[in-house]
């Protein structure tokens, strides 16, 4: 027989948890602060207190191997990289946020590289038969062992299927899931304490940067998903040649193995390697900037870790891309507010800038539009009149975030994704060619998207959508009308024939004023299309 538990006794089970894991924690933390002493980069925590005091604590007795790179970020990245997988993850998430540490710092954390010593070729084959519960040879007509790239969550054997096709094979590391879990439970237990104990940080939402890093990781731990993000970015671009995603071959895809079409190309990076296979590097540029452009503009769907190393160009001159881990999204209305924000500060026109911002929310309506404008002027003057190739798109947005604190705008976890795409698209286009911007072999595309989805008739048709959705909403405001008067009348009380005819006549106002926005646009249509007939 079940036995109930009293709430205290819950309540008491609860709280001796709680401090098993703060202990836990407290401990995992100490040796972070002996790992960071060592690197000299206790800065990381420098404006909470508390948690700095306890990390100089614990830092005492740590000796410093040599001495530390010289600058910060370089400092911080080495400790991370020393403490692991999720911290490595972490730092790669933190070179995001340059209005937290500066530019260089953020520029140094990108540099981490998410590599680590290969697991055994038996291992890896191991973990697929499970996966599938068949031998590796019914799969597989040849399975290389030895791994050709290995990162913290899964490593890549090439492999031929048995109906003769050369694929990639992703297998998850074992006891990686474990892994993760104990480090993000210590980086959220670490940001709610952050919140808790040091009030400015709340602006800086910690806590959300974590969920944010555990839903990425949680995406990574399950192949499918990777496997479902290639499928829909494929989808997006279907039919054009100059941008290609790997197939997927889905009877050999789960949840702990990936397996897709192996690429053969030069990496973008590779300047002699390409002009060596007969591509102009002008060429390779114009295709990653319209690939990045539509990713992001028009499908509002973007690979969010476009380094060199994911990039290839087939023989055919095809932009490649692999590893779906990372992907970012933004809504129709998170993609005019950066196309109108843009163009304001392009255009010099900053009170339009600060207008969009407050217009989204991401500016409390407390703060002063007019100093916001003049802080938005302060970064837009210096670019102002300078050549599209000469401007830094992800600097632009760095420098934005960079005053967030004073107007208390709250992180954009999404803005950042992109933010830090826009580094990795621009370097690779200045590896490329220094002189030649990657923004300027997109600007006929920009053209194109703000004149249909920003111009007057893109409004215009905004407001025609508005106007018919009020319309559409009509029936179910008469519904709901219906559904009062029956419900009063099943309850027994009774309506005067007075108050129903000026309930009636209040309803015919509300659904003129409803249809009316419809014959203004359709009035300014015909004038349109007048004007167009007889200019």
């Amino acid at each position: 027989m079940l036995r109930s538990t009293p709430l205290g006794a819950f309540d008491a089970s609860r709280n001796r948890l709680g401090v098993l894991r703060s202990l836990r924690n407290l401990g995992r933390l100490a040796k972070i602060g002996l790992t960071l002493a060592r690197h000299d980069a206790l800065f990381l925590f420098a404006g909470v207190p508390i948690v700095a005091f306890y990390l100089r604590c614990a830092g005492l007795f740590a000796r410093r191997r040599g001495p530390p790179p010289a600058r910060p970020g370089q400092r911080l990245a080495a400790a991370l990289d020393e403490l692991g997988p999720g911290f490595i993850k972490l730092g790669q998430l933190l070179s995001t946020r340059a209005d937290l540490f500066g530019e260089e710092v953020a520029a140094d954390l990108a540099r981490l590289q998410d590599r680590l010593p290969a697991f055994s070729g038996a291992a890896a084959k191991a973990a697929i038969e499970t996966e599938f519960g068949e031998p590796l040879d019914k799969l597989f007509a040849a399975f290389d062992e030895t791994a050709v790239a290995a990162a913290s969550i899964a490593q890549v054997h090439f492999a031929r299927t048995s109906e003769g096709r050369d694929v990639a094979v992703k297998v998850l590391r074992p006891g990686v899931a474990q892994a993760f879990a104990r480090d993000l439970d210590l980086f959220a237990w670490l940001a709610a304490l952050i919140e808790r104990l040091y009030a400015p940080a709340r602006r800086l939402r910690p806590v959300e940067i974590v969920r944010t890093l555990a839903e990425v990781v949680s995406f990574e731990m399950d192949l499918r998903f990777e496997a479902a993000a290639a499928s829909e970015l494929a989808e997006n671009f279907a039919g054009d040649a100059s941008f290609r995603v790997p197939r997927i071959d889905w009877s050999r895809t789960g949840r702990g193995v990936l397996t897709l079409e192996r690429i053969e190309g030069v990496r973008i990076d590779d300047r002699a390697g390409l002009i060596a296979a007969g591509h102009r590097i002008e060429d390779v540029l114009q295709k990653a900037a319209a690939a990045f452009f539509n990713q992001v503009f028009r499908d509002g769907f973007f690979h969010a870790d476009m380094h060199p190393g994911n990039m290839f160009v087939d023989a055919a001159g095809a932009i490649v891309v692999v590893d779906f881990g990372i992907m970012g999204r933004l809504d129709r209305a998170t993609r005019w507010y950066l196309a109108d924000m843009l163009v304001g500060f392009l255009t010099g026109d900053y009170r339009r800038v600060a207008e969009v911002h407050f217009a989204a929310g991401y500016v409390p309506a407390t703060r002063s539009i007019d100093a916001f404008t003049q802080a938005c002027r302060a970064i837009g003057e210096p670019i102002l009149g300078r050549p599209l190739q000469e401007i830094s798109v992800a600097r632009l947005l760095a420098q934005l975030f960079q005053v967030t604190e004073q107007f208390d705008m709250e992180t954009q976890p999404q803005l950042l994704l992109l933010q830090k795409t826009m580094v990795l698209v621009e370097g690779v286009g200045r590896r490329l060619d220094p002189e030649i911007n990657i923004w300027t072999m997109a600007e006929p595309l920009i053209r194109c998207w703000m004149r249909e989805n920003r111009g007057p008739e893109a409004r215009l048709r905004e407001r025609l959508e508005n106007a018919v959705a009020a319309v559409e909403r009509l029936p179910q405001l008469v519904a709901g009308v219906e559904a009062l008067v029956n419900d009063i009348s099943r309850n027994g009380l009774l309506l005067h024939a007075d108050s129903i005819a000026s309930q009636a006549d209040a309803q015919a106002q509300r659904a003129w004023l409803a249809v009316a926005p419809l014959y203004v646009a359709a009035a300014a249509l015909v004038a349109i299309a007048a004007a167009l007939l007889f200019r």
